[in-house]
């Protein structure tokens, strides 16, 4: 192969490859897309609004835009952990709207290759693999690839939107 044979060879894999940051939610460690990432803050308090599901905290005003709040500990039927000094917000942006989720903490960004990217496995009713884009196969670790768009589009996130605009 020549030089140039090589290079769009290897542009095409990196290309594929993609970033994920990596945050905790109790003991497992999950990956969403980075270029979904607009920012991750602190968790400070939000204003509830009423009647909304348990794991939609609230929202909060983020520089003149109200975005809702998930805790995805809740979402996935997790232990509820304390919020602490680890505790973040990271801010999304999917489908043209801006939303935040609770995260225990955020570790790193990582690239992962096509080969080190596993379908999601079926799971019986009590957790949703509707959400889930794959496993992150490492060689020391198993990071969960949750579809960000899929989860905060979803019929029960639209209450959400419709709770907020009343």
């Amino acid at each position: 192969m020549s030089q140039a044979t090589n290079e769009a060879v290897l542009a095409a894999a990196e290309a594929e490859n993609r970033e994920f940051l990596v945050f905790s939610l109790g003991d497992e460690e999950y990956g969403i897309d980075i270029l979904k990432v607009q920012e991750i803050r602190g968790y400070e308090n939000v204003t509830r609004i009423a009647n909304a599901p348990d794991f939609i905290k609230g929202v909060t005003n983020l520089r003149g835009v109200i975005v809702p709040i998930v805790d995805l500990r809740i979402k996935f039927h997790l232990d509820n952990v304390e919020y602490g000094g680890q505790t973040v917000v990271i801010v999304v942006n999917v489908a043209d709207r801006i939303g935040g989720i609770v995260v225990d903490g955020v570790s790193d960004v990582m690239t992962l290759t096509p080969d080190q990217i596993k379908p999601a496995p079926e799971f019986g009713v009590t957790l949703s693999s509707d959400f889930l884009s794959g496993l992150g196969s490492l060689v020391d670790r198993m990071l969960v690839l949750v579809d960000i768009d899929k989860l905060l589009t979803s019929e029960e996130m639209a209450l959400v939107d419709s709770t907020s605009n009343r």
